[in-house]
C-alpha cells in the first residue's frame, strides 16, 4: 500500500485545479462516460502530417492482446483515453512532459473530429497516438459491419490528420477486445490490441488520492496503466504519480518504446 501523505494530496489537488480552471468534466471509460450520440461523421478534417507519424508494428513474442511490457526492464506506459474536454488534455501532455515523461493516448475519432489539432499537438510532444473507435461505443457487442466501422472509421481520421492510422487500437467500453473485434483490428492494419494490467478507475471520479494510491499500489516493472482524459482527478493526481515513478527508477515512456 502506497502512503500519500496530506502535502501529497494539498500538493496534486493545487496543481489540478491550477490546470483545470476553467475547464469542464468531460471524458471516456469503460463505465460511467457519456458516449457521442450516433451521427453522421463530417468529412476526415485535414492538416499537415507531422514529419514522422508512427505506424502499428509488430512486437514478435508478444500476445495479440497485449496487457504488460517485459518484467525485467523499470519501464511503464501509462495510457489515456483520448476523449473530453482539450483543456485537460492538454494539460495532462503539458504536466507529463514538465516531468520528463512520454504516454499514449488512444483517441475517439469524434474527438479527433471536434478538436482535430490535438493529434499534431500529441506527438509532437513524443507520445504515441492511436485508435479508441470512432464513436466510444461498445464495439464487443456489435456486428461485424458496425464494429469494422467503428475501427476503420477512426482510423481514417488518424491517417487524414497524421499520415498513419496510429500505432494501437484499444477496444471502447472493454479492457479486452472479443475475438471479432481482435481480428478486425488485424484486418484495420493492428498487429496488437492494446489492455492493460492497472486500472485506475479515474473514471470513477474517487478523487485524486484515491487515483493515486491506487496507480501506485499495482504498477510495477512492465505495466500498462488505463487512465483518461477528461476527469480531474486525473490531472490533480499525476503530478504525484510521477514524482513516486520516479523515485522508485520508474520511467513513463511510450506503449511502443516500453516493448521495444
Amino acid at each position: 500500500m502506497v502512503r500519500v501523505t496530506t502535502t501529497d494530496r494539498r500538493t496534486a489537488l493545487r496543481t489540478g485545479a491550477a490546470l483545470l480552471a476553467g475547464s469542464t468534466l468531460a471524458g471516456c471509460s469503460t463505465a460511467g462516460a457519456v458516449a457521442h450520440p450516433a451521427r453522421t461523421s463530417p468529412a476526415t478534417p485535414t492538416a499537415p502530417p507531422p514529419a514522422s507519424a508512427p505506424a502499428p508494428r509488430a512486437f514478435p513474442g508478444q500476445p495479440a492482446q497485449v496487457t504488460h511490457g517485459p518484467r525485467a526492464h523499470p519501464r511503464v506506459a501509462l495510457t489515456f483515453h483520448g476523449h473530453g474536454d482539450p483543456a485537460i488534455a492538454r494539460a495532462l501532455l503539458g504536466e507529463a512532459e514538465r516531468q520528463g515523461a512520454r504516454v499514449t493516448v488512444l483517441a475517439v475519432g469524434t474527438w479527433l473530429d471536434e478538436h482535430p489539432g490535438l493529434a499534431r499537438r500529441i506527438l509532437d510532444g513524443g507520445h504515441d497516438l492511436g485508435n479508441h473507435t470512432q464513436r466510444h461505443l461498445g464495439i464487443n457487442t456489435m456486428s461485424e459491419a458496425e464494429a469494422r466501422a467503428e475501427i476503420t472509421g477512426c482510423a481514417e481520421r488518424l491517417r487524414g490528420l497524421t499520415g498513419s492510422i496510429g500505432t494501437w487500437f484499444r477496444p471502447s467500453r472493454a479492457a479486452r477486445a472479443s475475438p471479432l473485434v481482435e481480428r478486425l483490428a488485424r484486418d484495420a492494419g493492428y498487429p496488437h490490441v492494446l489492455s492493460y494490467d492497472v486500472d485506475s478507475l479515474d473514471f470513477t471520479s474517487p478523487g485524486a488520492p484515491a487515483v493515486t494510491r491506487t496507480v501506485l499500489g499495482e504498477i510495477r516493472n512492465g505495466s500498462v496503466v488505463s487512465l483518461h482524459f477528461g476527469y480531474p482527478d486525473t490531472v490533480a493526481a499525476l503530478p504525484a504519480v510521477l514524482e513516486e515513478l520516479d523515485r522508485r527508477g520508474l520511467r513513463a515512456v511510450t506503449t511502443t518504446e516500453l516493448l521495444s
